[in-house]
């Protein structure tokens, strides 16, 4: 794989909780330097990256529910109107752990396709945390992914532990097929890591430390 195909497959990630307004302006500046089609803020400044990078035709998207999953439906509708309204183009929205853990599969699968019809089209990425599931949950999930209609299972946020392995990307994909993507998120830290993830089945991966990654260095990042 050479860089520029990784580079198009990369979501480049500032969701830190203590990002400052510049701190955005200098990761929107380094987003157009290195080329990344896609970045990912949290929603207070999805307006302001919009801003910075819309006239590059990079896209804007933002995490609804972040980082637990643990909002009403409700709630997580209406952060996803509020975020495409300020520019968001993509939504990688938290599943409800606490339901998904309960059995409340009804509820979990509710709460994945009102976020999708919220998104309007736009591209919607489903966080498991795989880390606290089990091999199964991660099926069964994947499964409720499907069915409520949204385009990718993503691994975790790399904000509650683990993140993405060769070996849980490879049951993703097995379940997922080719009906939707898979986005790798957390703990992808090197160019090798990248590669080897693509290899068992992702055709995302969400990283900020996305510059070391293709810099050929190793990301510091946990997320």
């Amino acid at each position: 794989m050479d860089k520029q195909q990784l580079i198009d497959m990369i979501d480049y990630t500032l969701l830190t909780p203590t990002a400052s307004k510049e701190d955005i302006k200098a990761f929107c500046e380094e987003t157009i330097e290195y080329g990344f089609k896609t970045v990912f803020v949290n929603p207070y400044y999805v307006s302001y990256a919009h801003s910075l990078l819309s006239p590059h035709n990079i896209k804007v998207g933002v995490p609804i529910g972040f980082s637990l999953g643990g909002a009403t439906t409700h709630v997580k509708v209406e952060e996803t109107k509020e975020a495409i309204k300020n520019g968001a183009e993509e939504i990688d929205m938290l599943v409800n752990l606490g339901a998904l853990k309960s059995g409340e599969y009804d509820v979990v699968r509710n709460d994945i396709a009102e976020v999708v019809k919220a998104s309007q089209g736009l591209t919607t990425k489903v966080i498991i945390e795989t880390a606290l599931l089990t091999d199964e949950e991660k099926v069964k999930v994947t499964e409720l992914i499907i069915e409520a209609g949204a385009d990718f299972v993503k691994t975790a946020t790399g904000f509650n532990g683990g993140g993405a392995t060769v070996k849980d990307v490879k049951l993703l994909r097995s379940i997922a097929g080719d009906k939707i993507g898979v986005k790798a998120a957390g703990g992808v830290k090197t160019y090798e890591d990248a590669v080897n993830i693509v290899a068992a089945g992702a055709n995302r991966i969400g990283a900020s430390g996305a510059v070391a990654i293709i810099s050929g260095g190793v990301s510091e990042a946990s997320y």
